[in-house]
Formats: structure tokens, C-alpha cells, sequence
């Protein structure tokens, strides 16, 4: 499905407004997975509702990739997202999961986007002892059960 759309936002927010014809036809309901693909750069997403409109969230590192910014004009063209959503989890955080059996059964509970939100900070980690601070705070948030 393509369309032509401003991006949205600004400051640090930034999104694509989805036409209802488009979020229709698309046939997966109200907040289907998509690869979006914008020029000719793709990522994988999820339309929401925000605001009483569909959108897509373009995230900094999204905006990097696809080299598009909020204000301009892009051609958008979205396909449903029918590939498994699989998180990749770090050697040193899955060896202090196996430390943690509950921990470990709690993680593999979450769905895609609450995997992501603990796993994605580890790769910013500037210095081994900031990763090793944030594998501990992740482990500890699990065993807490927090989403």
C-alpha cells in the first residue's frame, strides 16, 4: 500500500499519519505489524491509534535510516508485518537469565516491544561496567515483575 504523507512532529516526536483506506485494506485490524518503507529504506513498526488517528512512530534512529525528517514529504509504502517478532538476546544477559530461572520465565512472557525496551539500552552502553550496571537493573525489574 502506498501513499504520499508530510511527516508529521517535531522536536524529538515524529510520525506518519496512515489514511483509514489504507489501515482498511491492509486487513489486520486496528493495530496491524507493518514493514514500513520510506525512501527505499524499510523498518519494521506497528500502526497505532493515537488521537483518534492511525499513525506510525518514526523514531530518531528510524529517521537516521530512512535520512527523512518531521515536515517532509515522503512516499510511504506499507506492507503487513506477517514475520515473527524475535528479540536477540545479548550473551551477558542471557547468561544472567540462566542465573535467574524466574527472571528468565518472566522475560519470555513479554511480548515484542516490552523485550525490546529492556534489551535495546544495552547496546548503548558506553563502558563494560555501564552494560554489566544495566544487565543487573534488567535482571532485577524481571525478577520484580515489571512490564
Amino acid at each position: 500500500m502506498k501513499f504520499t504523507t508530510t511527516i508529521l512532529g517535531s522536536g524529538n516526536k515524529a510520525g506518519i499519519e496512515v489514511p483509514e483506506d489504507v489501515v482498511t485494506a491492509l486487513g489486520a485490524g486496528r493495530r496491524p505489524p507493518v514493514v514500513v518503507t520510506v525512501n527505499g529504506t524499510s523498518y519494521r513498526s506497528s500502526i497505532a491509534v493515537m488521537g483518534g488517528r492511525n499513525m506510525i512512530g518514526v523514531s530518531a534512529a528510524n529517521r537516521e535510516l530512512t535520512g527523512a525528517s518531521a515536515g517532509d514529504t515522503v512516499e510511504v509504502d506499507l506492507e503487513l508485518d506477517s514475520e515473527p517478532r524475535v528479540v536477540a538476546v545479548p550473551d551477558d544477559l542471557a547468561a544472567a537469565l540462566e542465573l535467574e530461572p524466574k527472571a528468565k520465565a518472566f522475560f519470555a512472557t513479554l511480548n515484542y516491544s516490552s523485550q525490546r525496551r529492556y534489551v535495546e539500552p544495552l547496546a548503548a552502553a558506553k563502558t563494560a561496567e555501564t552494560r554489566s550496571r544495566r544487565v543487573a537493573k534488567v535482571v532485577t525489574e524481571l525478577l520484580a515483575g515489571r512490564r
